[in-house]
């Protein structure tokens, strides 16, 4: 197994709504603030190229299907489906995909599933050769959300995906037939229902696509939680476990929203406290190849 990052588009979101009840004293330690209070997020997708040649990515970020004045409401920076290009960079493109793999269906991790906005043209689905993998209680709560989270999912998604022929929806805990036995799921239900973290086995060690539970390297402190977690108490347990997870088998992170570390490993202090080590900004068919 290869790994790559993928960077997407970027976003400026607030800060207080990233750190949930952690004090602005605390978190700007981590990562400072704009003007607007905003910070820098990534929407970055994780590449997994397999010895057969099969190609699996894991989420395609928030892209470019918002029109011009949503953009701007949620803090999207670039215009362009930067995913796309960055396939380019890697000698691909989005038909040479052969799976996709949602952890959830917020639209910052599936919008880049759709090509860009454009006055007057319908949505329309790209990945065309790809099989889609998703949680069957991520699906459901997608296609019925709850008034809290009803602007985070995007309608006209799911009928394209259904319509595809080509979704599998996977059981909580599940293995996917479409993966196969080389790969698993971590459940997460803190961020939101049904969340599916795949983990894959490489020659370094176990990696998983930390997705919501620990979207960057300051949420790896155990207490720290977004204000858009469902259940804040529960995530907390849930990332405990899995760094506790990753800690005893030598495992290793890769992080979706951080702006600058796309893969670190887990490791512990002498008082306890996760941390990240071993960091890398830009992996390139990782373990064979690193660029930064």
């Amino acid at each position: 197994m290869q790994l790559s990052a993928v960077i997407g588009n970027s976003q400026r979101l607030d800060g207080g709504a990233m750190f949930g009840n952690a004090p602005k004293a605390l978190w700007t330690r981590w990562i400072e603030p704009d003007a607007q209070n905003r910070i820098p997020l990534a929407c970055r997708a994780m590449l997994i190229e397999e010895p057969g040649g099969r190609r699996v990515l894991c989420e395609t970020g928030i892209g470019a299907f918002f029109p011009p004045d949503l953009r701007e409401r949620y803090g999207v920076v670039e215009a362009e489906h930067v995913l796309l290009r960055s396939l380019e960079e890697l000698g691909l493109s989005h038909e040479m995909i052969d799976v996709v793999v949602l952890s959830h269906l917020h639209f910052d991790h599936a919008g880049g599933l759709l090509r860009p906005y454009a006055e007057g043209a319908e949505p329309e689905l790209l990945f065309p050769n790809a099989r889609f993998v998703v949680g069957q209680r991520a699906w459901e709560r997608a296609a019925d959300p709850h008034p809290r989270d009803r602007r985070s999912f995007i309608p006209e998604l799911l009928p394209l995906l259904e319509g595809s022929g080509r979704l599998e929806l996977v059981q909580d805990g599940a293995t996917s037939p479409t993966l196969g036995s080389d790969y698993r799921f971590h459940l997460s239900e803190g961020h939101t229902p049904g969340l599916l973290l795949l983990e894959v086995a490489t020659p370094r060690g176990p990696v998983v696509f930390g997705g919501d539970l620990v979207p960057g390297v300051p949420w790896v402190h155990v207490p720290i939680t977004m204000g858009y977690d469902r259940f804040p108490e529960q995530l907390i347990d849930e990332k405990a476990a899995l760094l506790a997870d990753l800690l005893a088998r030598d495992g290793w992170l890769f992080f979706t929203h951080d702006a600058g570390v796309a893969l670190g490993q887990i490791a512990r202090d002498d008082h306890g406290k996760f941390f990240v080590q071993n960091t890398l900004a830009a992996p390139r068919r990782w373990p064979n190849a690193v660029q930064n």
